[in-house]
């Protein structure tokens, strides 16, 4: 009987593909429901839901910058594993693994510490106001005693769909996501802890899918295994997992950063509406991206196993297949977004005000989304081609050097609007030169080394 991951090397493209990014989706999915649920719950509060809802959301950036340092360690150690695994380097993979975890762990004990210290002055420094700041410390101050579970569950899990145990990986989610859904109306409405129950039926979920993460990859049933001697720190190893990790934590860190730019700049042009109506498109962002994200994640294991392997056909075939499905993903979801927006807006707040604006911004703000099915899908092939360099820029060019800068200069020429409109702008700029740079390098990559310095002293 075939292992799992030798499947990736033998398994027809496009069936492969289906078993693979189905259930990543399915994970994504469920994955951003923790977030969503919590919002959905919390703004149909009666009498305070609206200001709950406001308070909860400038708390996205402490709640992306956690999940940064998971994104550092799991996908930056998982492809590598999945190179090795192609490489039939099992030893390698268990290393990268290793070391992995031991990243997690002390990136857990190091986040809690800390943020817990400093939440009060970061949450206003994010766009908290006098009137919301309560329920933003509230929820972050119990979230935060979770540090360590969603760190292990969101980290570990890459390592379980990265040697082709998709399904697995579809399950860790989901046990934690149905555990959260059924307990978030329980504590919030039936204990009445308000936003304080939000934030713990998250962290209980969470501790219940880093158990079974773990259960799992130190079973007989994984490829690879947790073992207690190589999650002390390599400098090799951790080197490996770095110049590929910093790509997707810069992604992920730099939503924080995008975050406190938005939210302080509508606080300071408009007030808390305008800041109730990003913590919405922020979550419908999720409902958006998230699936397209785990199709990229769901082929992503395909291309490292097989760019390992030495098998080149199989990589074009999957990149070919991935760029199609994500592109038309986007288009048909950020279509709606921009076509009718109240589908999205009446989930999250019963307030007329709230929902008229948050309509007008979401048909400017999703705009540029429809083509970034493009970027998505070229920045997941860097990245199992393990072009960390490339990667990194392509991560840093949309946020940092265009979505940034626009959401700061815009406004004082035309106001608050501006801000929303940095979005598109900021999207269909980066989408176009990571297309031109991707066309560039395709070839090049493609007849590199597999056996590159990173890879080796990854092992």
């Amino acid at each position: 009987m075939k292992k799992q991951d030798e499947r990736l090397g033998t398994e027809p493209i496009g069936r492969l593909i289906v078993s693979m990014a189905v259930p990543a989706v399915a994970a994504q999915i469920i994955n951003v429901l923790y977030n969503i649920v919590d919002r959905i719950y919390i703004g149909h509060i009666a009498g305070y839901g609206d200001l709950a809802l406001t308070g909860v959301g400038v708390t996205f950036p402490i709640l992306m910058a956690i999940a940064a340092f998971s994104a550092f360690a799991g996908m930056g150690g998982a492809p590598l594993a999945s190179i090795q695994l192609g490489k039939k380097d099992v030893e390698g993979a268990e290393q990268i693994l290793g070391n992995s975890v031991g990243l997690l762990l002390g990136f857990s004990v190091v986040l809690t510490i800390v943020l817990s210290i400093y939440k009060v002055p970061i949450l206003y420094a994010f766009g908290a106001s006098d009137k919301t700041i309560g329920y933003a410390v509230d929820y972050v101050g119990i979230y935060l005693m979770g540090t360590i579970f969603v760190e292990l569950a969101v980290g570990l899990n890459t390592f379980i769909s990265g040697q082709g145990a998709s399904r697995t990986a579809m399950l860790s989610v989901l046990i934690g996501a149905v555990i959260n859904i059924v307990l978030d109306p329980i504590l919030i409405f039936g204990f009445d802890m308000g936003v304080k129950g939000a934030a713990l039926a998250t962290i209980i979920s969470q501790a219940v899918s880093a158990a079974w993460a773990i259960r799992f990859l130190t079973s007989e049933k994984s490829v690879i295994r947790i073992r207690r001697k190589f999650i002390r720190l390599r400098g090799k190893t951790v080197a490996g997992i770095t110049a590929l990790g910093v790509a997707p934590f810069i992604m992920q860190s730099t939503e924080s950063l995008v975050s406190i730019t938005l939210n302080s700049g509508l606080q300071r042009y408009g007030g808390d509406l305008y800041v109730g109506t990003m913590s919405i498109m922020t979550s419908v962002m999720q409902l958006i991206v998230v699936p397209v994200q785990g199709i990229s994640q769901g082929v992503q294991p395909i291309i490292s196993y097989n760019f390992g392997a030495g098998n080149l056909e199989r990589v074009r075939m999957a990149f070919r297949r991935m760029i199609a499905v994500c592109l038309t993903g986007t288009v048909i979801l950020a279509g709606i977004a921009v076509l009718f927006p109240q589908i999205y807006a009446g989930i999250f707040t019963d307030n007329a005000k709230l929902t008229e604006l948050t309509c007008e911004a979401m048909r400017i703000y999703f705009l540029g989304i429809t083509v970034f099915g493009v970027q998505m899908a070229c920045q997941s092939t860097f990245l199992a081609l393990g072009e960390a360099k490339v990667s990194l820029f392509i991560a840093l060019l949309r946020k940092v050097l265009l979505l940034i800068p626009l959401a700061v200069i815009l406004p004082r020429f035309i106001g608050v609007m501006g801000i929303y409109y940095a979005e598109p702008l900021a999207d269909f700029i980066s989408v176009t030169v990571t297309g031109a740079l991707f066309i560039r390098t395709w070839r090049k990559i493609l007849r590199k080394d597999i056996n590159s310095d990173m890879i080796s002293e990854a092992k």
